[in-house]
């Protein structure tokens, strides 16, 4: 069984640390989001249409909104893995630049070769979160100088021009498509299939999901599913609301069609998600 052995939850996002066996269905986040191998055996991820091996030598290198899906091997050992899904507000307070980690496009490639540096940041990081879980060396340095060298070494992201550009573009798409997600943000528990929302943006299916996804990089589905996600996540950590109530909240009439759609995106159910994160006096500052 996968198990979330330690999860550090804060203005910079989360990260975790998973002991993985088990796949997990397409899905994506609204983060910066990297995959790094502590121990284990190596593994891989779909990330879009291309399965991308997870080494001691290659991090998987995940856009925000980008579909991408764990691809567990059966005949493997486990695979420890540190999952940082990452604000990009974060990171745009280290260099304004970075906060187009938001959009697509920030990583040029899936994968990339680790530098000795990432690699012995990753283990540090990791070793924190087991020893010390209540550290704020965590946030103030490991985290910062982690994705610093993961973000130099991996993006093309250091020239003022060109992330201005991309800034400008990002916040473009069919007005329509804007107004279909504000109100997927304002109501995600309406449960409401493409089909629906197409007709209330006037648009065809094809037409609208075609929009969609190049407005955001998701299709409509995995979108939605990513919203309720993060809502749940955030619901879970920072508020003393019952899950089953969490869960009718964002659309789920049954308490376990809520914590097996939780387990299948995040790998754990939410209750033990809350305990870990508890266990570590999240979310930090």
């Amino acid at each position: 069984m996968s198990e979330a052995l330690e999860i550090a939850h804060g203005a910079f996002g989360r990260v975790a640390l998973l002991d993985m066996d088990r796949s997990l269905v397409r899905h994506a986040h609204p983060h910066c989001h990297v995959l790094l191998k502590v121990e284990g055996d190596d593994t891989q991820f779909l990330v879009g249409d291309q399965v991308v091996a997870l080494t001691d030598d290659q991090a998987v290198l995940i856009n925000a909104w980008e579909t991408h899906a764990y691809l567990h091997d059966p005949q493997r050992a486990k695979a420890m893995i540190l999952a940082l899904y990452i604000e990009p507000d974060w990171l745009g307070a280290f260099r304004r630049n970075w906060a187009a980690s938001g959009a697509p496009g920030f990583f040029g490639q899936p994968s990339g070769a680790v530098t000795p540096t990432i690699r012995r940041l990753a283990h540090d990081l990791a070793a924190e979160m087991v020893y010390a879980p209540l550290s704020s060396h965590i946030q103030d340095e490991l985290l910062s100088n982690l994705m610093v060298a993961v973000i130099e070494r991996f993006t093309a992201w250091r020239e003022e021009p060109l992330s201005l550009r991309a800034a400008a573009r990002r916040n473009a798409g069919d007005w329509r498509i804007r107004r279909t997600i504000a109100r997927v943000r304002a109501e995600p528990g309406a449960m409401l299939g493409t089909e629906a929302l197409a007709r209330e943006a006037g648009l065809s299916r094809a037409q609208f999901y075609r929009l969609f996804e190049q407005s955001t990089g998701a299709p409509p589905h995995v979108f939605l599913n990513a919203i309720r996600i993060e809502q749940a996540v955030e619901a879970i950590v920072s508020s003393e609301e019952p899950i089953t109530a969490i869960g009718m909240r964002l659309g789920f009439a049954a308490p376990a069609h809520f914590s097996r759609f939780f387990r299948d995106h995040v790998s754990v159910p939410p209750s033990i998600f809350r305990g870990i994160v508890r266990r570590g006096g999240q979310p930090a500052a």
